[in-house]
């Protein structure tokens, strides 16, 4: 404590604290953060004390991690009293709560419980100067001076029981099965899928695929390969307007970098669609329970998508990193890579028609936790033992997904440039759109017929001259510039097919290169598809201008779809 001073310690803790403070809590609780991804699963166990004014919650951050960087502002964002790790390690505390093993935990004055920050104890990790040993449940990570260091141990899972018992016995008398309130969480999510869904700005008929990294080399951002990245593939592979691609990326991914570099990175992702939170929100826990399918690699999101039964595909797996018995390693021999010369799409599919019947994968579903529904009651008993305290008599239930913030950011100033195509097919012109920055043309299969669509405007004039299709939306200066300067257009890019002017009520005013007008108005009952916009309405009259009527009133009505469930949209042509 020398050096220190009585204005570096929190309200509550200040010799003076009776003359100030509201509420008198009669124990207090100190939470070690060792960095933001720690401090994310503390949040979790927050909710044990949940509107119990007799205990009063302090953090501290050990200062022990290569990547705490963002951990004080994590923190002091979200209003949590912070003390100085030196003055919290000679503290008199009632209770201390951690989710790592950093730091000079054995120096705690303290009853200390531990708890793992993912998924149970999959990970191996060394020590400062030691070989890899299995994180949270090696001695290494344990003891000091011979003797445990916390007074209680909390797993998720039998099976981790049995871990302990082969790795460091001395600790099996304070280890306690206490399930996963993360996993408990996700559970109690899902008859809300639809609500996750929609503030992820999931539309109806589109399917919504979370991509998952973890941190360090053999992670899916650690691809050296930047253009065949999972993350870029599925962005690049899954028709636009059917699929959502969600980036979950580590907080020491993340802030290890730092976010504007992750960001920036992850940019010309992010601009064609890519929805990317920041990892220190529980964005991606309302991703999971809104997913169909998920991309993901050796990090604990991936078990617990498993769990939920995800149809999964590995973009990455580091298994020298994993404990050879841990149920990470046996998710990394089930689930099957991500292959560099099939579709994205067709794996996907292939995942979700295989993996539900698979035994070996409902065994490992189980794996989350032992205790499914009852962490909330057993971490709160156990806590609250340790306090001396009576529960509060209200039962203890697992704490709400968030619902994310509004995620669907409209493109400026220009729609990003699209490959496109509108075949024929059971009476329908089924349209395929992908971003066209993020493809290798000469590579792509799904591409085969596609034509090239891109906004009048579009700061980079490689796209606009090089365009078959140019959309011009409604209240941009060429849009009311009228028949001249359209086949002026027309005449200096030859070749350009068509011109799609948007029309304020709709629909598309299209200007060919033979000199022909025509309007094209979506019509027919109900809602029309959020997808039916002008440029789609460009890309099928493209794709069918042989089809339509010629003369001076040509007249079609071509049905559209997009998808399988994606709604049906009914396009009528007729001359301008």
């Amino acid at each position: 404590m020398a050096g220190s001073t009585e204005r570096e310690l929190p309200l509550p803790l200040r010799a003076d604290a009776d003359r100030w403070l509201s509420v008198r809590a009669r124990r207090t609780v100190l939470r070690i953060v060792h960095n933001v991804t720690s401090a994310t699963r503390l949040l979790d166990l927050l909710a044990a004390f949940a509107g119990d004014p007799r205990v009063q919650t302090v953090f501290t951050c050990t200062g022990s991690s290569a990547l705490d960087e963002g951990t004080a502002d994590f923190l002091t964002a979200r209003g949590m009293l912070q003390v100085p790790w030196e003055r919290a390690r000679t503290g008199a505390f009632d209770l201390a709560i951690a989710t790592s093993r950093g730091g000079d935990l054995h120096g705690l004055r303290a009853p200390l419980i531990g708890a793992p920050h993912g998924a149970g104890y999959g990970k191996l990790l060394a020590p400062a100067g030691g070989e890899p040993v299995p994180f949270g449940l090696s001695p290494q990570w344990l003891m000091h001076g011979g003797q445990v260091v916390p007074a209680a141990i909390v797993l998720s899972h039998e099976e981790q029981r049995a871990r302990l018992s082969d790795t460091c016995p001395q600790a099996l008398p304070v280890a306690v099965v206490a399930g996963d309130p993360c996993a408990d969480q996700l559970r109690a999510g899902l008859p809300f899928r639809a609500d996750y869904r929609r503030a992820l700005g999931v539309r109806p008929g589109q399917q919504l695929v979370v991509v998952s990294s973890t941190w360090g080399a053999g992670s899916v951002v650690a691809d050296d390969d930047p253009d065949r990245t999972a993350l870029r593939r599925a962005l690049a592979e899954l028709p636009l307007d059917e699929y959502r691609v969600l980036a979950a990326v580590h907080p020491n991914a993340w802030y290890g970098h730092g976010a504007w570099q992750m960001q920036n990175w992850l940019a010309p992702l992010t601009e064609h669609g890519l929805i990317l939170p920041v990892p220190d929100s529980e964005t991606w826990k309302a991703a999971l329970l809104a997913a169909d399918a998920l991309i993901g690699d050796h990090g604990s999101l991936t078990l617990y998508g498993v769990a939920l039964g995800l149809p999964t595909v590995l973009g990455a797996f580091a298994a020298g990193k994993v404990d050879a018995r841990s149920p990470m390693a046996r998710l990394g021999e089930l689930l099957p890579r991500l292959a560099p010369h099939a579709g994205v799409r067709a794996q996907l599919t292939d995942a979700a028609a295989r993996q539900p019947g698979s035994a070996a994968l409902r065994e490992l579903r189980a794996a989350a936790t032992s205790r499914p529904g009852e962490s909330a009651a057993l971490l709160r008993r156990l806590f609250y033992q340790r306090l001396g305290l009576p529960e509060p008599e209200l039962p203890a239930a697992p704490r709400m997904v968030p619902l994310p913030e509004a995620t669907v950011r409209p493109s400026f100033p220009a729609q990003p440039p699209v490959y496109a195509s509108a075949p024929q097919r059971d009476g329908y012109a089924r349209v395929r759109r992908y971003p066209a920055a993020l493809q290798r043309p000469a590579a792509e299969r799904h591409l085969a017929g596609a034509h090239l669509v891109a906004d009048a405007d579009h700061p980079d004039a490689r796209w606009t001259d090089s365009a078959d299709v140019v959309a011009v939306p409604s209240g941009r200066p060429l849009a009311a510039a009228g028949r001249d300067a359209w086949a002026a257009l027309l005449r200096r890019r030859p070749g350009l097919a068509l011109l799609a002017v948007e029309q304020p009520a709709g629909g598309a005013l299209l200007v060919l290169r033979d000199g022909r007008l025509l309007r094209a108005a979506w019509s027919g009952p109900g809602e029309r598809p959020w997808w039916a916009t002008a440029p789609v309405a460009a890309s099928v009259v493209h794709d069918h201008l042989a089809a339509l009527p010629r003369g001076a009133a040509p007249q079609a009505r071509i049905g559209v779809r997009t998808g399988e469930q994606g709604g049906t949209g009914l396009l009528e042509v007729t001359a301008g």
